[in-house]
Order: structure tokens, then C-alpha cells, then sequence
């Protein structure tokens, strides 16, 4: 008995060691599969009305950023003990909502991207959001916001926007700069698109608050060619301060046709392009006084200084952006950080990051602000600064907040000169 009971323990032993190695094979989480890279996609406009922002906005800034952390190695990612260079998968959108959103899905459901980089404008964005969000994809935003993505923003809570913009915190610190200097009146003119509607909603509030009468507050349509009727009644309302919110192909033509008709105002505001360096280039002296949606100056910290260069040292000047390349660079840097804190190319697990932490940047102290359980803005304690100036043939930062990060770099020069003569 003794007997049948010891060769019995042994056979269960031998049966045991033989079914523990498989036990764990089933049970053990299997390994990462084997990675070489972190394929990052883009729906951007190449091509059509938005391509000059392409050149100008973001484009210098992951051609510049992508090669830097590639010659470093890449991004090291726990999950592959290792670190992965950047692979970028660009589509040109042409400038179409509808394009860009069925490429922002082709991006995620048959290229399997690792990380979603966005379109370059607001209706880009918004059309992307809720496709990212649908497969629960952080999207990283650049050349884009709105105010009115805000109240969707606890339902899109993979959505992480890092440009300033009217409200966030552009058009109260400029109210509150020309209501410092007396500033009485004022005439809006905006793109007929959801950028300009916000931007003159959010103006018409922002003065309000500050005293500043609107006396004009006109449309502009996106293929309109003959600016002369808008600034002549510009120029009869004697408005203090005239506001131009559109894209370049208004910013542009408003400019010259103002020159050309000796407009002089006291102060005006143009945006988006008058803060791109190609406005520079196209007036020269004249746009002297000309303000500007501008975050960041090299002046600001040998961190700025060091940034300039990379962006736009050695190139033309028109290449250059005073308006938000800091906050790509920056958000870029924490997208980098987040993944490397997380050790995974898990959306989710990135996400959460981007919603909690703060992390070291260009900017300084960098993190968002969250709505709700969902997306994001870059919180306003991360920017430099908001408003921008030409003087000299630089765009100083001449406005921002009271928030910790704030560097202004020249005092706001008000009324601004007038425009050169014209040549005899």
C-alpha cells in the first residue's frame, strides 16, 4: 500500500513539472511584438488656400524636431527596451474638411499610426476630433482652436489643442492693452468661416468689457478681391483701432489696399498672417506698428533664443512664425516625455499623461488644462506671451498675462506710425 501511495506522489510530481512550464506559457501577458519604429500621421494641407500656413506654421517645426530626436536615437519606449526613431506619414488634405477627415480615419484604422499629429486650421480640427476620439486616439493639435470646441471638449477627451486663440488668451490681454491707452473705438472685419465668426464674437465681448465701442463689424467672403469699399468705410467710421481676423489671403490684400488709400489708424490687429515672417517680407518698413498674434521672440530666454535658431536660423525670412511655433516645439517635447514616462504607445495610457502631469519644455513649466474628464487646452500659465508688434523688423511680444511664464520683450507703441509715402 506504502508503496502504490509513493510511485502515486511521484507520477503527480512528474505530471506537475511537466504542466507548470505550460501553465505559464498560457498564462504569462504575451511579449510586446517587435518594433522598429513610431509611424506618426498627418492629414496637412500641401496644396490649396491653406498650404502657405503649411510652410510657415507647423511644417518648420516637426522638420526641424523629427530629425533632432531621430539623431538622438528616437523616443526610448519600455514596452521594446529601446528606442525607436520617428517615421512620418504625410496625405495633403488640399485644404478640404472633407478630405482631411476621411485621411484622419485611414490614418488610424489601415495605417495603425502611433501617434496623430493635425490638420492646420480649426475646421480641420474640428472635423478630426471627434474621428480621433471615436477610436480613442490622442490627437495633437498645432495650427488650430476655438472657443467653441470648449463646450465639446468633456466629450472629446482625446483632444490636446496648443495654439493660443481669441479668447484663450489673445483678445482679453489686447482689449485690456488698448483700453490701457484710451482706445475709444474700434472696426472688425473676419473671414465669413467659423475662425472669423469666433473671432468677432469673442472682440465684441472682450471690447465691450474694456468700453470699446464696434462701429463696424463686416464680413469678409473667402473669394472676395476688391477690399477698397470695406477700408473706405473703414476710414470714415474714425475707429481707434481696426481688426482685420483673417487668413493670409485677406491679411495681405486688407494691408496693401489700407497702405493705398492711406488708412492710418491708430492701431491695427492682423491674423493669422501678420504674424508670419512672408508679411515682413512683403511691406518691409511699412508694417512698423502692425500688431500681431505673437507668442514667443528669442529675446525670452537663452531656451527661445536657442529655438530660433534651430527653426529659422540660415533661412529665409519668410519661413518664420511669431505666432505658436514655441507651443508646437513645446508640446511636441511633451508628447516625447509623456511617452517616455509611460513606456508604451498605448493611446490611453499617453492620454492620461498629457491630462495629468507636467513636464520641462521650451515653455518652461508645460502641462494643460482639462474640461471636465475629457481634452484639453495648454493652459495659459505655459504661454510666453500673446500679442505681438512689429518694430524694427522684428515681432516683439508686446502682450500677455500676468501668469508666471509671461515674458514681454518691447513696450506697445501706441499710436502706431504712420505708413511710409509712397515712392515719387
Amino acid at each position: 500500500m506504502k508503496n502504490k501511495v509513493f510511485f502515486s506522489l511521484i507520477a503527480l510530481i512528474l505530471v506537475a513539472l511537466v504542466a507548470l512550464p505550460l501553465f505559464g506559457a498560457c498564462t504569462a501577458k504575451p511579449a510586446a511584438p517587435a518594433k522598429d519604429k513610431i509611424v506618426v500621421g498627418m492629414a496637412r494641407s500641401l496644396s490649396g488656400p491653406l498650404s502657405p500656413i503649411e510652410g510657415s506654421g507647423f511644417g518648420p517645426v516637426y522638420a526641424a524636431w523629427v530629425p533632432e530626436v531621430n539623431a538622438a536615437g528616437g523616443i526610448f519606449v519600455t514596452e521594446f527596451g529601446k528606442k525607436l526613431p520617428i517615421e512620418l506619414k504625410i496625405y495633403d488634405d488640399k485644404s478640404d474638411v472633407g478630405t482631411a477627415a476621411r485621411l484622419t480615419e485611414k490614418l488610424i484604422l489601415e495605417d495603425k499610426v502611433d501617434g496623430l499629429w493635425s490638420s492646420n486650421s480649426t475646421a480641420m480640427i474640428f472635423a478630426q476630433a471627434p474621428i480621433a476620439c471615436k477610436y480613442d486616439h490622442l490627437l495633437l493639435t498645432f495650427e488650430g482652436g476655438a472657443t467653441t470646441i470648449k463646450d465639446a471638449l468633456p466629450s472629446l477627451p482625446y483632444v490636446f489643442i496648443n495654439l493660443s486663440f481669441s479668447d484663450w488668451y489673445q483678445l482679453p490681454v489686447f482689449a485690456d492693452m488698448l483700453a490701457a491707452k484710451g482706445v475709444k473705438t474700434a472696426f472688425v472685419t473676419y473671414i465669413a468661416d467659423l475662425h472669423g465668426l469666433e473671432y468677432s464674437g469673442v472682440a465684441g465681448t472682450e471690447f465691450g468689457r474694456v468700453g470699446i465701442k464696434i462701429l463696424g463689424n463686416v464680413s469678409l467672403p473667402p473669394d472676395l478681391k476688391d477690399f477698397a469699399p470695406i477700408i473706405m468705410d473703414a476710414k470714415a467710421s474714425g475707429a481707434d483701432v481696426f481688426c482685420c481676423f483673417g487668413y493670409p489671403d485677406q491679411v495681405m490684400p486688407v494691408t496693401g489696399t489700407a497702405m493705398a488709400l492711406g488708412y492710418n489708424p491708430k492701431a491695427m490687429i492682423m491674423g493669422p498672417g501678420g504674424n508670419f515672417g512672408f508679411y515682413h517680407t512683403a511691406f518691409g518698413p511699412a508694417t512698423e506698428g502692425v500688431c500681431a498674434f505673437a507668442t514667443f521672440n528669442r529675446k525670452q530666454s537663452p531656451e527661445m533664443n536657442e529655438l530660433v535658431d534651430k527653426l529659422y536660423g540660415g533661412k529665409p525670412e519668410d519661413l518664420q512664425n511669431g505666432w505658436g511655433a514655441d507651443l508646437f516645439w513645446g508640446a511636441l517635447d511633451f508628447w516625447k516625455q509623456a511617452i517616455e514616462k509611460t513606456g508604451t504607445l498605448d493611446q490611453k495610457a499617453v492620454r492620461d499623461v498629457f491630462a495629468t502631469e507636467h513636464f520641462n519644455t521650451v515653455l518652461g513649466d508645460t502641462y494643460f488644462t482639462v474640461f471636465g474628464n475629457g481634452g484639453a487646452f495648454l493652459a495659459k500659465e505655459s504661454h510666453r506671451g500673446e500679442i505681438g508688434q512689429w518694430q524694427n523688423g522684428i515681432l516683439e511680444v508686446v502682450g500677455g498675462g500676468p501668469w508666471p511664464n509671461t515674458k514681454l520683450t518691447a513696450d506697445f507703441i501706441y499710436p502706431k506710425p504712420a505708413w511710409p509715402a509712397p515712392p515719387k
